[in-house]
């Protein structure tokens, strides 16, 4: 018997589909050693030794892998292909005594490593054909980053415990990240918003007899200057051009005709998978991740289960030869010669650490064509699978092409010339559009009149829009990705649990855009990491650590060194810290002068994981707590008796309640103005740059300054 051994038992399910009964696969359900949880499991003074061990939860299955593996002939580590997968394989043949362990020749069970990077019958049977050894350079990388995120974690969180509040975390990955997020919510917060105006006229064209042909442009040049940006900001002088324009004469002074083409996307890598299915689909990328997962892994198509898309956890762009055959067969087939390329596209990748052995993320096979497979997948499965599908067959197709056609009018004033601009786009060729109308561009559809040089139409209309400049925005889950990337932070694997650990913590909550922004607590604990171990937190020294990695991964650094220079200085900066600062000034308790219902003792404010909140002083004798409410001083739109104030929910959400609840069931996310709507007659609410409605059945909105 040859025993197969995979990390997950969906996996051991879709691979026993296309194996014989000379075969056993079983799943080891991840890892199956790791470093204890009740201490640092480090050996610093002997180079940096981890000290494994076999989780509680992880003996029974461990006990069950043992009595297993003595039925065998040969023992199948088939993990991922990724550094993790590669250091469960290594822990597996540890335990199992196999001959990649440091047992006895005696003792040792025959072994062999295979990988793949899809589950379907011809690449496990290659794989089985291809045996190699374990990789331990990669087995040694991510022993590297475990020890590095073990030592971050086991003496920083402490150090946090002792000057800020127990409970408290820092990680090496996770804290570069949440900065971020501190660092985009105080540019939001010191942005100041402007004013500005643009100008759209109305131009008509007479046709014969009473038809009228209507048209929209810009305005974009005075006296042969452009406007500046953002737009005018004066009201006044908008005003003054709407009146010189209404009405006017405005002649066709020149009309550009040019080709654009719109090349396909690359294949998806993780990253970009995941910022494109929140983009589209808005799902988290820790959802993305666990769909994909499933989809990698396999489903039952009604004849047994097979992995529909190629591994998920990847940053390259590479494609194997023979997909890439497959794809130029299938849009022969289907879609005809004007939509097949003469040769392959290839794309370049853009990190020079990407692994060329990897693959990008494309379907296992170009003829499963979402709709033929649809009854067998949940709804999310169909969508991240049409995206993938289509996006790797957008790939080996022709660029589309769009006809743009721009429009210059000339209009003059009393003394002013003007120049209005408008833009028309004709699909002359979809190319990949056929298949990925996902990046169908927007602006395609408006036709271009009948009209020609020198030409005049009259202005009927003009409109002075009015705008207000934005503050960059928050991130979300695809620009937080994408900014990761770009400073180096974290690789394909680490993406979607930096953003869920971040949460976990309540350092970071999502708006009602399902934006992120910092709570109370992930601000202070990213101030005190960026005052007091500006090493941990800076993108640069982070993104270094990556590299060094890689480096490792590549066999050209020993992993221990890594360690070293990054541990001693590390070390003797928190014995430092811990000399220089104190609690108190950190996380000061303040005596109010409000007594506590239950014992009368004076209050506290002082702060917890949540956020400020009031206990009592003679805690723990006595445990009354509330939590901290600001008076809005504006009486309760609900019941106009009690008073609105701000809370703060348990994971830190800032939000707005009655001060007579429970009586008063009163609660909004957002503050109330003290008006009414002059639509429907409900309480306005305000967001950061607009009053609007709390019906959401009641569209009414107007920006902040008009509330009169």
């Amino acid at each position: 018997m040859n025993l197969i051994i995979v990390e997950s038992p969906t996996k051991a399910k879709t691979i026993s589909h296309f194996l014989g009964k000379d075969f056993k696969v079983v799943a080891s359900y991840g890892h199956v050693r790791d470093l204890p949880k009740s201490r640092l499991g480090i050996k610093i003074e002997n180079n940096f030794l981890p000290e494994y061990i076999i989780p509680t939860k992880a003996k029974k299955r461990v006990n069950e892998l043992k009595k297993t593996s003595k039925k065998a002939e040969k023992i199948i580590l088939a993990t991922d292909e990724d550094r993790e997968g590669e250091a469960i394989a290594w822990h597996l043949a540890n335990i199992l005594k196999t001959k990649n362990s440091s047992e006895k020749a005696e003792n040792q069970i025959k072994t062999e490593r295979i990988v793949f990077h899809e589950i379907t019958k011809p690449a496990i049977e290659k794989a089985i054909k291809e045996p190699r050894q374990i990789n331990m350079d990669l087995v040694y990388a991510q022993q590297a980053r475990r020890v590095l995120d073990r030592l971050v974690g086991y003496k920083l969180s402490p150090f946090l415990w002792r000057k800020i509040l127990r409970g408290l975390s820092a990680g090496r990955v996770q804290s570069p990240a949440l900065r971020l997020i501190v660092e985009r919510e105080r540019e939001r917060e010191s942005f100041k918003q402007e004013k500005y105006y643009t100008l759209v006229a109305v131009l008509e064209k007479i046709l014969k007899g009473k038809n009228k042909e209507t048209l929209e442009a810009n305005l974009s040049k005075i006296n042969g200057k452009s406007l500046p940006k953002p737009g005018i900001k004066n009201k006044e002088e908008a005003e003054r051009i709407k009146k010189e324009l209404e009405n006017n004469k405005a002649a066709v002074k020149e009309i550009a005709e040019e080709k654009e083409n719109k090349s396909p996307l690359p294949p998806f890598t993780t990253s970009t998978l995941q910022q494109t299915a929140w983009r589209l689909f808005h799902f988290p990328a820790k959802k993305t991740m666990m769909i994909a997962q499933g989809l990698y892994e396999g489903k039952n198509l009604g004849k047994g289960p097979v992995g529909l898309i190629t591994y998920m956890r990847t940053d390259s762009f590479n494609l194997a030869a023979s997909a890439l055959d497959a794809a130029k067969i299938f849009i022969q087939k289907n879609l005809g010669e004007k939509y097949t390329l003469p040769k392959p596209r290839i794309f370049k990748n853009r990190s020079r650490l990407a692994q060329e052995a990897h693959e990008a993320i494309r379907p296992t096979d170009p003829f499963l064509v979402p709709e033929s497979i649809e009854k067998y997948l949940a709804k999310e499965e169909l969508l991240l699978y049409s995206l993938i599908w289509s996006r790797f067959l957008a790939t080996q197709m022709p660029q589309a092409i769009i006809k743009k056609t721009s429009v210059i009018f000339e209009a003059s004033g009393k003394k002013d010339i003007y120049e209005l601009k408008s833009n028309f786009y004709k699909l002359e060729f979809d190319g990949f559009l056929k298949i990925y109308p996902y990046a169908y561009p927007s602006e395609v559809g408006k036709n271009f009149p009948q009209i020609k040089k020198g030409e005049e139409l009259i202005i009927k209309k003009t409109d002075v829009l009015e705008h207000l400049t934005q503050p960059p925005p928050r991130f979300n889950d695809a620009s937080l990705i994408k900014t990761l990337e770009n400073f180096g932070i974290g690789r394909p694997s680490t993406y979607a649990p930096i953003i869920s650990v971040l949460q976990e913590r309540g350092y970071i909550l999502r708006d009602e855009n399902k934006a992120f922004f910092p709570s109370e607590i992930g601000i202070l604990v990213s101030d005190f990491l960026v005052q007091h171990f500006d090493t941990i937190i800076d993108y640069q020294f982070t993104s270094q650590l990556e590299e060094k990695l890689d480096e490792i991964a590549q066999g050209k650094i020993a992993w221990e060194k890594i360690i070293k220079d990054f541990y001693e200085p590390f070390e003797e900066n928190i014995k430092k810290k811990d000399q220089e600062i104190s609690k108190e000034k950190l996380a000061p308790i303040t005596t109010t002068k409000e007594k506590c219902p239950l014992c009368g003792n004076f209050l506290v404010l002082k702060l917890g994981r949540y956020g400020k909140f009031y206990a009592c002083s003679s805690w723990p004798k006595c445990s009354y707590t509330k939590s901290q409410e600001n008076n809005l001083s504006l009486p309760c739109p609900l019941c106009q008796k009690g008073k609105v104030v701000i809370k703060r929910s348990k994971k830190g959400k800032t939000f707005y309640a009655c001060s007579a609840w429970p009586e008063c069931k009163f609660i909004s996310s957002y503050p109330p103005t003290g008006k009414n709507c002059p639509e429907c007659g409900k309480y306005l609410v305000e967001t950061k740059t607009k009053i609007k409605c709390s019906d959401r059945n009641c569209h009414y909105e107007t920006l902040k300054e008009k509330i009169s």
